[in-house]
């Protein structure tokens, strides 16, 4: 080998070498900080999310301008936060590569480098909501503790083999993959430490849900019996679910408080035994996420066990000009509901059961908010800890200073669930193909669907048996198919006697429309 090939090695080893060196850095920091966030959390001693992870992630989220949130949820749908993690994965790990390559020749300027992110991390656990002085105790001594790496990996693994006492690459390479895999323990060791999950779920398992007065029942014609359609009841495991929580909070029954507050005549607490101690009721009710494209499917119907919040709100006493409610979640995520939509006749709960099962964390346990015909982001409320009785001028719920309407109410709207787009069907008995799906108009109800073949004349579907306004229903159309290629297109009717408009709008600033239209091939 000449001398030139040999320099060349040499420098892609101390490329390696300091690459390798960055990301131990950044790997040591994160797992102190989250060894130290997991003894906070298990003591009690947390305020709002000492976890840097978390809370940057969580910073970003609250920052997302509304294109970026849109192309998160229509690229990844309901893995749109595991994706988050990735990219701030993938993001850190090059940060982290940099930083070593730059120490190679600057360590100092590599060293005010590292502090420059744990003062960006260090602000952003500052920001969360909750947090005090004790939250920053994690990233400060993570990033102590990357520091005193960073010097000591530079100061002799990365040294350059002319100079004396250096560690050779195989060596080098050994010591930084061992040093990975003692702090992913660590890391691991103090995410477990700090996890409530366990307490959560016996505390859960332990729920028993009410019996209510007039149990719902879902009436025999509801589905429309076409394999393949939306169950007219979504399970809790397959119900959609969209939040700005990066990872599920567990909040614990026993310490859980609801307090209402602001524009009222007299201020209420209650707390999880006085919540259960209330007369429950059952509703049936269809959520749905004003992020859902035409066609989307993030919405789903389910039975809610719960009290009603207007006479949570009775015990308050609401002040003349108050029009808002605003709902906080454990984790600072609040929402902006019209005062009048929780004290109506409407189903409105404060719901602590679904499908006659105690909520999953994923869906709010222990408490959450539904109320009927309006958009998730003004109303379902989970984990609810606090109710503001307000304006809507003198208060904005989280998405709405983001470009979002303050007010978010329902529109009429129907989706194709089979056959699929792009499908190749053929026709049954009687020369038919089964189009069939659901149509949706909370607190409304649909009275008609309708579905248009190519550009032909719209035609009745047959509607499954209606259960309440504030559910969807499954509708079904015997085609009589004629070979070769068709779009097929669907719209909806509500108790208004309005149909569902085809003009497409995208979900911002106020929900989607227009008629879910798909292409089919019939043999």
């Amino acid at each position: 080998m000449t001398e030139q090939q040999n320099a060349g090695v040499a420098r892609r080893g101390a490329l390696l070498i300091g690459a390798l060196g960055g990301v131990v850095v950044g790997a040591v920091t994160l797992a102190v900080a989250e060894l130290i966030d997991g003894v906070l959390q298990r003591g009690g001693w947390a305020g709002g999310e000492p976890s840097p992870v978390l809370a940057v992630g969580g910073a970003f989220v609250d920052r997302t301008p509304l294109w970026l949130k849109n192309f998160a949820v229509e690229t990844f749908g309901t893995d749109d936060k595991l994706a988050l993690f990735v990219g701030m994965g993938l993001v850190l790990a090059l940060l982290c590569c940099l930083i070593g390559l730059i120490a190679l020749r600057r360590l100092q300027v590599a060293l005010l480098l590292t502090v420059v992110l744990v003062g960006v991390a260090a602000a952003a656990v500052a920001t969360r909501p909750g947090s005090h002085a004790l939250d920053l105790l994690p990233i400060l001594l993570g990033g102590a503790c990357g520091l005193l790496v960073l010097r000591g990996w530079f100061g002799r693994i990365g040294r350059p083999a002319s100079e004396g006492n250096a560690v050779d690459r195989r060596t080098a390479v050994g010591i930084g993959a061992g040093a990975l895999v003692a702090t992913a323990l660590l890391g691991w060791g103090g995410r477990a430490l700090g996890s409530a999950g366990r307490a959560v779920d016996e505390a859960r398992r332990k729920v028993a849900i009410p019996r209510v007065r007039r149990p719902v029942a879902v009436p025999a014609g509801a589905s429309v019996g076409v394999g393949g359609v939306t169950p007219f009841v979504v399970p809790q495991r397959d119900f959609y679910r969209i939040d700005t929580a990066l990872v599920v909070p567990q909040v614990d029954p026993a310490g859980w408080r609801l307090r209402v507050h602001g524009m009222v005549e007299h201020e209420v607490e209650i707390d999880w035994e006085t919540l259960l101690s209330k007369p429950m009721q059952e509703a049936m009710v269809t959520l749905m996420c004003v992020s859902n494209e035409v066609g989307g499917n993030l919405n789903g119907n389910a039975i809610w066990t719960g009290w009603p919040v207007r006479e949570l709100l009775a015990q308050a006493r609401p002040k003349p000009g108050a029009d808002m409610v605003l709902s906080r979640s454990v984790d600072g995520f609040t929402a902006g509901t019209p005062l009048e939509a929780l004290t109506d006749d409407r189903n409105a709960l404060l719901a602590i059961g679904m499908n006659r099962e105690p909520l999953a964390p994923k869906h709010g346990f222990p408490v959450r908010l539904v109320v009927p015909g309006l958009y998730g982001y003004v109303s379902a409320t989970k984990w609810v800890v606090d109710l503001k009785v307000t304006t809507f001028a003198q208060d904005e719920g989280y998405w709405t200073p983001r470009g979002w309407s303050a007010r978010g109410p329902v529109k009429t709207s129907s989706r194709i669930d089979v056959p699929s787009d792009n499908d190749t069907v053929q026709r049954g008995s009687g020369g038919t193909v089964a189009v069939a799906g659901v149509a949706w108009a909370q607190h409304r109800g649909v009275t008609g669907v309708q579905v248009r073949i190519d550009d032909g004349e719209w035609t009745d579907a047959r509607l499954g048996t209606d259960a309440t306004v504030d559910a969807w229903r499954q509708w079904v159309y015997a085609w009589p198919a004629s070979p070769g290629k068709h779009t097929i297109a669907v719209r909806a009717r509500d108790s208004t006697g309005e149909w569902q408009t085809g003009e497409t709008a995208p979900p911002d600033p106020d929900g989607s429309t227009g008629w879910h239209t798909i292409g089919v091939t019939v043999t």
